[in-house]
């Protein structure tokens, strides 16, 4: 087989791999996101679906309370298996997933204001969508953005493609007629 062409093969089938990673890559936890821990070959140690409390934190095996909130997934598998290291496993094999982000919030100037389930790649576009579209009052040139992980909120130069996080909330006024 000509090298260049299995050259070519082999990237192609090895490319998707490398983009199969969470889009939010240094997404810090907070109460409501939801994960499965996985240890391999200790069953009992694996918990298929966790949520963090208001604290920020969950009830693990021989561990007890771990604080998550403030933390990437990767900071809080490492603090397991650091814990696990401790006198129960020699060399834990810990892999921790997201299974649900906590949700944004938008009120204000559109049809149905409430929370909605966070999905990476969701911009304000979608969020108003979500949200039922926007009132006939509604101005998009007086939306405001609080960030969910404590930012400064965000007031100018925001689009129908500003990037929206976890745990935000928007807020549609109406538009002076």
């Amino acid at each position: 087989m000509n090298p260049r062409l299995f050259g070519l093969l082999l990237w192609l089938l090895l490319a998707p791999l490398s983009y199969a990673a969470d889009p939010i890559t240094d997404y810090k936890l907070a109460a409501g996101d939801v994960l499965r821990i996985t240890v391999f070959g200790e069953p009992e140690l694996s918990i298929k679906k966790v949520r963090l409390n208001d604290a920020g934190t969950f009830s693990y095996p021989f561990l007890g309370e771990i604080v998550a909130k403030g933390l990437t997934p990767n900071q809080v598998e490492r603090k397991i298996v650091d814990g696990l290291k401790q006198g129960y496993l020699i060399d834990p094999k810990v892999s921790i997933s997201q299974i649900e982000y906590r949700p944004f919030y938008i009120n204000g100037e559109v049809q149905k204001p409430g929370s909605y389930a966070f999905v990476p790649g969701l911009t304000l576009e979608k969020a108003i969508a979500l949200g039922g579209g926007l009132t006939e009052r509604a101005s998009m040139k007086r939306v405001t953005i609080l960030r969910g992980d404590g930012g400064p909120p965000l007031e100018d130069n925001i689009s129908r493609t500003t990037v929206i996080s976890p745990g935000d909330t928007i807020s549609i006024a109406q538009g002076f007629f």
